[in-house]
């Protein structure tokens, strides 16, 4: 693979990437023309070129973590292409993790687009899903809750959230960090997102006998002092987290200034090697696990080579190998819907629903494919912080806890 330079993220802005074909399409493609010899093309394909849509957050709660899967979009594009034969073009827009604003984006970049290779938060997937399903646009979102598998063409990679809070209960327990009986206090964002983080801890409760506290909270609050407080006259034997890293830090500076010494199990957006720059960084390296669908650099020796390479002043985190598989599921969409001989939107969603045992190289857990309602995967990877790339290493490779498959659908 060969780097063709770094392209610098804004919040409103094209991105052009391209790979080394020798051949190309016979003709131009878009406005429902031929894209190359039989391929039919509609919307979103002009010539040699496919655009495809990323909404994405540059500015809001998941700021970091969005710049780093977008570089990661951007870097796949950058080297490889769809049948060997059409270059990517990404229209990046940032929602802020604003809903309305990410409909209104939409609203601007559907007309010229084929897909979306990024919607970043599932309460923007969730303010897109009509669209979505009446434009026939397949998407993947950043985002991995249980009502996104509802959305027909959106394909979620990895388990959802009540799925991998579940496997990293698994791992708590088969650590002895846990015992049955507990008392466990669960912070989480109101919506979907936390909601299904909150229902993987309560299918837990039911089986294992635990007793879940809960503190319901808004994206927008970022001191966990109270609800910390509220755990520790509790009680609580561990804290579990599906929040955004602005928030793990609060609890774990509360939780060390109170002597609060219980494991903290986080869905897998909790994290950013960023945590590791403060004060409770060595107390987060000590008492914090994380289940995720995303490996760690340290598997990728060789990806993490070409991404800082591409990026030299930015610190690598576990966001940029999951925009990196983003791609690379696309292309396989797109590549099976191309040698069907049709990259129509229609064409493209039909080459998604066949799509099933999608392996990424390694780079995140098997999906087993994309069913409507369903979990597209039952596994998750146990990763804790660590002074390494990108701040976290594997503790425990891809397993299936005891309750995924139940409540993977």
């Amino acid at each position: 693979m060969r780097l063709r330079g770094a392209t610098v993220l804004a919040a409103v802005t094209v991105v052009v990437v391209s790979g080394c074909s020798t051949r190309a399409p016979d003709g131009g493609g878009g406005g429902g023309g031929e894209g190359g010899g039989d391929v039919a093309t509609d919307v979103g394909v002009e010539g040699t070129t496919i655009r495809l849509g990323v909404l994405t957050d540059l500015t809001g709660v998941f700021a970091a973590l969005g710049q780093d899967i977008t570089n990661g979009n951007t870097l796949y594009w950058q080297d490889n292409q769809v049948c060997d034969t059409y270059d990517v073009e990404l229209d990046v827009q940032d929602t802020g993790y604003v809903p309305q604003t990410g409909v209104q984006l939409y609203s601007a970049m559907e007309p010229n687009i084929l897909a979306m290779q990024q919607t970043i938060g599932s309460p923007i997937n969730t303010a897109l899903a009509g669209d979505y399903e009446s434009d026939q646009i397949v998407n993947f979102p950043s985002a991995w809750a249980r009502t996104l598998t509802e959305i027909p063409g959106t394909g979620v990679l990895g388990a959802t959230y009540d799925v991998e809070i579940a496997n990293g209960y698994q791992y708590l327990f088969d650590q002895g960090l846990l015992q049955d009986g507990a008392t466990v206090g669960h912070i989480y964002f109101e919506g979907e997102y936390g909601e299904n983080g909150l229902a993987g801890s309560e299918a837990v409760a039911e089986a294992r006998g635990l007793e879940v506290v809960p503190a319901q909270i808004k994206s927008t609050d970022q001191d966990m002092s109270a609800q910390v407080t509220q755990f520790a006259s509790a009680g609580v034997d561990a804290i579990v987290l599906t929040v955004a890293p602005t928030q793990t830090a609060s609890v774990a500076a509360v939780a060390q200034a109170q002597g609060l010494d219980v494991p903290i199990l986080g869905s897998n957006p909790v994290f950013a090697p960023g945590l590791l720059q403060g004060a409770s960084a060595q107390w987060l390296r000590d008492h914090l696990y994380v289940a995720s669908p995303v490996t760690a650099w340290d598997a990728q020796p060789e990806l993490l080579e070409q991404y800082e390479a591409a990026y030299p002043n930015v610190t690598p985190s576990l966001g940029a190998i999951f925009g990196y598989a983003m791609g690379d599921v696309m292309n396989q969409v797109l590549d099976a819907a191309c040698e069907s001989g049709d990259l129509t939107r229609e064409g493209v969603v039909a080459a998604f629903g066949e799509l099933e045992d999608v392996d990424t190289g390694g780079l995140l857990v098997p999906i087993n494919g994309f069913e409507t309602g369903v979990s597209p995967s039952t596994q998750s990877l146990i990763l804790r912080p660590a002074d390494v790339p990108g701040g976290a290493e594997v503790v425990q490779e891809a397993f299936e806890g005891e309750l995924a498959a139940q409540l993977a659908g």
